[in-house]
């Protein structure tokens, strides 16, 4: 290879050592670029690994936290899934509000709870009546909460709104 590139031309060797350096600048902007990204992932790695361990030194304090809150919470007011869509229907009725719509329950559950969520949507409504549905679910909580809230006024009767709502229920597992 020596041989081959010193019988070349002065122009030859010129040209031939360009594109070597050309080459090598490509790469190297490629390694900088791969180097660029793990260094990103590293640093996020260990913010997120810094952040768990800061959640689980914090253990014992959180346990003892979830005990306190479960002996204060009675279990025969607790809502399961169907319980749930029942009492959110209830409750639009008794606020006046009539072109409303419950989804099917969500669940998700743990050793100690199970976390039912409906999407409860009112369309045409006006304000009073979404006051006084909101007022019913806060007499209900913690058993019952607001997870999402959407608002929008209707076009054609700026009076009149358009709300969505991701409404929640705790259950104590026994």
């Amino acid at each position: 290879m020596k041989a081959f590139f010193l019988s070349r031309l002065l122009r030859e060797k010129v040209l031939l050592l360009a594109f070597v350096l050309i080459g090598a600048a490509i790469w190297l902007s490629s390694v900088s670029d791969r180097v660029g990204v793990r260094w990103r992932e590293i640093r996020t790695t260990t913010s997120d690994l810094d952040v768990q361990r800061r959640w689980l030194l914090q253990q014992d304090r959180i346990q003892k936290e979830a005990s306190l809150a479960i002996e204060h919470l009675d279990p025969a007011l607790a809502f399961d899934s169907v319980r749930l869509q029942s009492e959110i229907n209830s409750m639009a009725r008794d606020a006046g509000l009539s072109n409303y719509d419950v989804s099917d329950s969500r669940d998700q559950s743990t050793s100690q709870f199970a976390v039912h969520s409906v999407q409860f949507s009112a369309r045409n409504a006006d304000i009073a009546a979404l006051v006084a549905f909101y007022q019913a679910l806060g007499k209900r909580a913690p058993y019952i909460g607001i997870e999402q809230f959407s608002l929008a006024s209707n076009r054609a009767n700026p009076a009149q709104l358009n709300v969505s709502w991701r409404v929640t229920s705790v259950e104590i597992v026994k």
